[in-house]
């Protein structure tokens, strides 16, 4: 399939919060026990710019970092070097839809939260690139088809160490309850939550930035490595995460926002105990400021040392909640739930 001589396509993937489950979809636990995660997409995306050039190059843009590659235009520079997730997707991409061609493209992107957030942001990044394409092309490509190739491109392709949700969450947007079944077999559940239930779970839910951009790749390996050497404790712990996926569904679903605060408390618990680097001195400092300041309940989104904090607390004290976090050095804020996945349109201008 041909690119247009004058392709310009714009995409977006929305970020996530991980309520509960996550881990649970890190494999063998998944392939072994099956994993259930709960998540929700917000208001900050990732985006993907895409345009053929008049230079004949290929050029990658990561403008939020302030990264850029210009190369010739092959299917043979390394994905494990530069930008890698741009590098990834354009030689995927060119070897499966455009018959192994290497077309010069400029591929720009921007994510709206800073690297390591815990958001899901390097999958939504890729998924959005992914929209990208399939948008300029017109693939025959639904959510499933996308998510799994993102999938296969981040763990497969790449390497990097992480679980299945992101892709996901990134791919279908929503509120999910995610089953990750053997044989890489992934069933995702819309939540048909009743307004009044969403509004009031949106209303008590602040999110606050660590300052911290965590690595996760160390955290994950070690879940990994206790996965794999069977080790009892973290099994136990895994099955814990596991099950309070359900338990939200269920609280959230009745619309029982104190309950589900409960059990967000519950799985943070859970969670530290999968690994050492989960929590830390910045982590703990606002965690105690927030449940001083009347927070119900809070944990990390992601695999932890860092990035995003949620909490849940009465919405007639999130704003003091907000003012005591950022007082005690945090960057916090409400935020939004959205309903849309990845999303690709053409550009006129």
């Amino acid at each position: 399939m041909a690119i247009a001589d004058a392709l310009n396509v714009r995409a977006r993937a929305p970020l996530r919060l991980g309520l509960a489950g996550g881990g649970t979809d890190l494999s063998p636990y998944c392939n072994e026990y099956g994993g259930n995660v709960l998540n929700a997409t917000i208001d900050r995306f990732a985006y993907a710019h895409m345009r053929t050039n008049r230079i004949g190059a290929l050029v990658l843009r990561a403008r939020d970092v302030g990264l850029e590659e210009v190369l010739e235009p092959s299917l043979d520079h390394p994905i494990n070097e530069g930008l890698v997730l741009h590098r990834a997707v354009y030689t995927h991409m060119m070897r499966t839809y455009c018959d192994g061609v290497a077309v010069p493209l400029t591929m720009s992107t921007t994510i709206d939260v800073p690297a390591g957030s815990g958001l899901g942001a390097s999958s939504a990044l890729v998924v959005a690139l992914i929209e990208a394409f399939r948008s300029a092309l017109q693939l025959p490509l639904g959510p499933y088809d996308v998510a799994r190739l993102a999938f296969e491109i981040e763990r497969v392709h790449i390497g990097l160490a992480g679980g299945r949700q992101d892709q996901y969450s990134a791919a279908f947007g929503g509120v999910n309850f995610l089953e990750f079944l053997p044989d890489d077999r992934v069933i995702v559940n819309p939540l048909r939550i009743r307004r009044e239930h969403l509004n009031e779970f949106e209303a008590s839910l602040v999110i606050c930035f660590t300052g911290q951009s965590r690595q996760s790749e160390a955290i994950i390996k070690q879940q990994v490595a206790g996965l794999k050497q069977m080790d009892s404790a973290t099994i136990a712990h895994m099955h814990e995460l596991k099950q309070d996926a359900t338990e939200m569904k269920l609280a959230l679903l009745r619309g029982d926002i104190r309950r589900t605060a409960d059990i967000l408390g519950h799985s943070w618990a859970a969670k530290k105990a999968t690994a050492a680097g989960v929590t830390n001195d910045v982590v703990n400092e606002l965690y105690d400021a927030a449940m001083a300041a009347g927070a119900w309940a809070g944990k990390v989104s992601g695999a932890g040392g860092g990035g995003f904090l949620m909490f849940l607390t009465d919405p007639e004290n999130s704003y003091q909640l907000i003012q005591a976090l950022n007082e005690a050095g945090g960057n916090a804020s409400s935020v939004k739930f959205t309903f849309e996945g990845a999303e690709g349109w053409p550009i006129s201008v």
